[in-house]
């Protein structure tokens, strides 16, 4: 466990498992690095240095003000792998993380980089425009962010069952899962919270996407209710030159913590950092 300052004075927490080439592991909104744990004990257990940091404004990182949105955010990543000095790295982002990943590569270029993964991840677009019809309309953000300035507490209970699926029949989430994702969503800031919405439905990665240079996965739960793969995957894979398709029947946006999708999920991840 450790963190580093990045230039304007934000502390960003990480946690570092293992030795040997390191993957870099980016959380979705609203959670943290832990929620990448069981991603991070398999490749640490498996000959790799697992690295999970938490987002500005999230767990364990500081709390600005300012800051909160994709470009800092790819930022802060490149702050944590300079001052950790990093080198072929493989990058794991799901859902906002996959935004982070994204814009990193777009700002920052792929000399550190050799590897890339997108899980249920937001790029190129969520908002709905008319030049991405598919994505969701503005109304759906706007309650997301009435939901979490009312009641924040109840909104992230309510908003587990979506995320993992469990309004599916047949579900295999526990109630367990949906309680560690209410805690974890419960230690990001107010601030935080709400600017990253923003930061993870209005950015546009298209451009970002065209600078991959580099062997890319882009997976994605064909019933993820919180990102559409319509918008996401289907897309970022036409944009990404070197990029793999794995789509997953029935899953839900949350796939990297539930039963079978789980265990699918990390083979797939073991086999693409090893290849």
């Amino acid at each position: 466990m450790g963190s580093i300052t990045t230039a304007d004075g934000t502390e960003i927490f990480y946690k570092d498992w293992g030795t040997g080439r390191p993957v870099v592991f980016s959380h979705g909104w609203p959670l943290n690095g832990d929620a990448w744990d069981d991603q991070a004990h398999l490749v640490a257990g498996n000959g790799f240095r697992a690295i999970a940091h938490d987002r500005r404004g999230h767990g364990r990182s500081s709390q600005p003000w300012n800051g909160n949105d994709m470009d800092t955010y790819a930022d802060d990543l490149a702050a944590l792998i300079e001052q950790l000095d990093l080198r072929d790295v493989i990058l794991v982002g799901h859902s906002t993380g996959g935004g982070e990943v994204t814009r990193y590569i777009g700002r920052h270029g792929t000399a550190r980089v050799a590897k890339a993964v997108l899980l249920g991840a937001v790029p190129p677009l969520m908002l709905k425009t008319d030049a991405n019809p598919e994505g969701l309309p503005i109304d759906v953000f706007d309650g997301i962010r009435a939901g979490v300035r009312s009641d924040r507490s109840q909104f992230y209970k309510d908003f587990s069952e979506s995320f993992y699926g469990a309004n599916r029949p047949g579900s295999s989430v526990s109630q367990g899962v949906r309680d560690t994702f209410w805690l974890w969503s419960m230690q990001v800031g107010l601030k935080g919270a709400l600017d990253c919405i923003k930061a993870f439905s209005e950015t546009d990665f298209t451009e970002d996407l065209k600078r991959f240079d580099i062997p890319a996965l882009i997976a994605h739960g064909d019933d993820d209710q919180i990102v559409p793969m319509g918008a996401a995957a289907l897309k970022s894979v036409e944009l990404v030159q070197d990029a793999a398709l794995k789509v997953y029947p029935g899953a839900p946006h949350g796939l990297s913590a539930v039963g079978p999708f789980k265990e699918e999920f990390n083979a797939d991840l073991l086999a693409f950092i090893n290849s």
